[in-house]
């Protein structure tokens, strides 16, 4: 909630990288109903495909992994789960299906964030229960040694501060102290500072980004999947969240490394849809245009199994025979070979050594 009552302050100035991104985002979202109104049907693949994407890359982010083989069927499938990170990951998407059907309807309160942690927490004894117990956020290093990254909000006094980050969140909406997307990214770098839970706080704040933008009227989390752009740009998430909460607890930090992040991310996902509606649009198989997309975004050199990773739902084969198409029409090159041969884009050259 410091972030919150700093705005609360009106704020004299916003950053010009702020500004240009709430430019970008308002433009993105004033075209938003004109390419909602696309084919039923390709947008349903991109919708199911946002989905195994959510559920996956947010929990890939807190070290939670699925057999690839079994992803399709533990989202949209009703299988016996096999173990705790099956259960975690179907727990996601039962929320991710809440947050989509009920959309704006959906409250910002604290019973929807209990009810949040716990369905992706499934059956774990204090699953929609605050902490009982002071926690810090560590990072460990591969050596063994750990540092305190954060110290987050006692225990005794999270229910006190999460009422009040809501009561702030629906203030600055009632109010205007500054632009809705800046009150969301604030809402969610004070969510992360609380730490509100023993286990489960970063895939709760991600579940409420998407719930905040669905009320503010940003729909492109139910066809792209913002969990896993955040995965991909997981190591910038963690500088930004480092950098604004120093000073946090004293209302002394800086947050706009984090707002500009999370809008960064919601900038992403625009183009992104706008890109990946006019592929599904083409002839080709949806599946197809997929996984063409998922190669498309590779800077450098990936494997085959990173291409699954990127179009989960997609199998194997529908994978490499998209890749042999592509490498048919000298779209990409085969750089090795074996089970973990390395592929490229044709005409990128890379240093080696």
């Amino acid at each position: 909630m410091m972030t919150l009552r700093q705005f609360a302050a009106k704020l004299e100035s916003i950053p010009t990288t702020t500004s240009w991104y709430l430019a970008d985002l308002g433009e993105a979202r004033g075209k938003q109903e004109l390419f909602t109104k696309q084919s039923p049907q390709r947008l349903k693949v991109l919708r199911e495909h946002a989905l195994i994407e959510s559920a996956v890359s947010s929990n890939r982010i807190e070290g939670v992994e699925i057999d690839q083989v079994r992803i399709g069927t533990i989202v949209f499938g009703k299988p016996l789960l096999r173990d705790r990170d099956e259960e975690e990951v179907r727990g996601y998407r039962d929320a991710l299906q809440l947050i989509h059907e009920q959309g704006a309807k959906l409250p910002v309160s604290e019973e929807t964030i209990l009810k949040l942690h716990r369905l992706t927490r499934g059956e774990i004894w204090d699953a929609g229960q605050y902490k009982e117990k002071d926690s810090d956020i560590i990072e460990k290093y591969p050596d063994g040694r750990e540092r305190v990254r954060f110290k987050t909000v006692p225990a005794a006094e999270t229910a006190a501060s999460t009422r009040e980050l809501i009561e702030r969140w629906n203030d600055c909406l009632r109010e205007r102290w500054v632009h809705p997307l800046i009150a969301l990214a604030g809402f969610n770098l004070d969510f992360l500072c609380i730490h509100p839970f023993r286990d489960g706080n970063g895939r709760v704040s991600r579940l409420l980004l998407l719930l905040q933008c669905y009320y503010l009227g940003y729909e492109v989390g139910r066809y792209i999947s913002l969990e896993r752009l955040i995965e991909q740009n997981k190591e910038r998430y963690y500088e930004m969240l480092e950098q604004s909460s120093q000073g946090w607890h004293e209302g002394r930090h800086d947050p706009w490394p984090y707002v500009n992040y999370v809008l960064f991310i919601l900038k992403t996902a625009y183009r992104e849809f706008e890109e990946r509606v006019g592929q599904v649009k083409s002839r080709r198989g949806a599946k197809t245009a997929l996984v063409e997309a998922a190669v498309d975004a590779f800077a450098g050199e990936f494997t085959l199994s990173d291409l699954e990773r990127a179009c989960p739902g997609v199998s194997r084969d529908m994978v490499r025979r998209v890749l042999r198409e592509l490498q048919k029409t000298k779209k990409v090159e085969c750089l090795s070979r074996g089970p973990g041969a390395a592929w490229q884009k044709k005409g990128i050259t890379l240093k080696r050594g």
